[in-house]
């Protein structure tokens, strides 16, 4: 990757600062393009240009900002496609505003791309929310989480099921990029990510909960527990996540028009209630929470079967969900006052 040119767009959210330093690192000339609309993307734009000076920053909207985009993405070898409307909460409110960032906007990328003399190469940032509630999935309940009863993990050959707005626009998004490789001989990979957690994460209710958890409890916040608490997900750790950006960048010739599930996998789960245990326990950090109903199409289990990632990558996670939360609880202790703007 080293002197290539890579443009990160949603490049001042949390996966998004964190690639710009790795490829930055990695001798690449880094462009981010973002709206600044999230919380925290100041405070972290103004740390990774106190160490990498030299990044370009474009403010611009993928929704509106067609002109500005399709400049951005002529002058590039390879695109990072993380911008989003992240919370299926905000989808079921507003599902314009969902639709017009996850679909309309990933189109505009595609079509900046698809009309560019030099097709830059790009990875997409999907969701295992495409795969739906997994209602079809034997699940049984235990004593602190839910456990699949016939697979240890979700493969990508498990049947797309749009539940939520959010998930019909990303996995409408989803699709689009994968076609696009296919109609149009782009070179395009999609990552269906599950739960990405650390550095730089300035979690909330309905997106981030890992960090949103040791914030509330760092700053006496309440949180909310909705369901039962025995819902299981797959915890991956950003710096992670990014190896296998990197990855696949380097194998598009050979991976292109693929789809990876990309999540921590089964050696890095964890329930809600064991999350709550592990804070307490190992981290004082005690958590003030309450319970609510269950939302609509929350999985009571994901858990990510990496193999093809393994097979056609090399890819494995490598960092512990004890060593990860460790990392994020000291990057939120050593910003304290940064983070604490945003929540008290």
């Amino acid at each position: 990757m080293q002197n290539k040119k890579i443009l990160i767009i949603g490049g001042a959210g949390f996966i998004g600062v964190n690639a710009a330093q790795y490829f930055y690192k990695q001798g690449c000339d880094v462009t981010i393009f973002d709206n600044f609309s999230r919380r925290g993307t100041d405070v972290n734009l103004k740390e990774l240009l106190a160490v990498c000076p030299q990044i370009t920053v474009i403010r611009g909207d993928i929704r509106t900002d067609r002109t500005s985009l399709s400049a951005a993405v002529q002058s590039v070898d390879y695109v990072l496609h993380l911008a989003a409307q992240v919370a299926v909460t905000t989808s079921v409110t507003d599902p314009r505003t969902d639709f017009e960032i996850n679909a309309f906007g990933t189109f505009n990328v595609l079509e900046a791309i698809r009309l560019s003399e030099n097709k830059p190469g790009l990875i997409f940032a999907s969701t295992n929310k495409v795969y739906g509630g997994l209602e079809h999935r034997a699940v049984v309940e235990q004593a602190e989480r839910y456990a699949f009863t016939e697979i240890t993990g979700v493969s990508e050959t498990e049947p797309l099921d749009f539940h939520s707005p959010y998930g019909c626009s990303k996995g409408a998004a989803d699709q689009y990029v994968r076609d696009y490789s296919r109609m149009y001989n782009l070179k395009t990979v999609v990552m269906r990510q599950s739960c990405i957690y650390g550095p730089q994460q300035f979690g909330i209710e309905d997106q981030g909960w890992v960090a949103w958890f040791i914030i509330a409890g760092m700053f006496g916040r309440p949180v909310t527990v909705y369901g039962n608490g025995k819902q299981v997900r797959d915890l991956l750790f950003v710096d992670d996540l990014v190896q296998a950006y990197d990855l696949a960048f380097n194998r598009l010739d050979t991976v292109s028009g693929e789809i990876f599930n990309m999540g921590g996998g089964v050696n890095n789960t964890l329930s809600l209630l064991e999350f709550i245990r592990l804070l307490n326990d190992d981290c004082a950090i005690t958590l003030n929470y309450s319970w609510g109903d269950t939302r609509p199409g929350d999985q009571p289990i994901f858990v990510s079967n990496n193999d093809k990632a393994k097979a056609l990558l090399g890819w494995e996670p490598r960092t512990t969900v004890n060593d990860g939360i460790a990392q994020l609880i000291n990057w939120l202790r050593t910003h304290e006052s940064e983070v604490k703007q945003f929540y008290v």
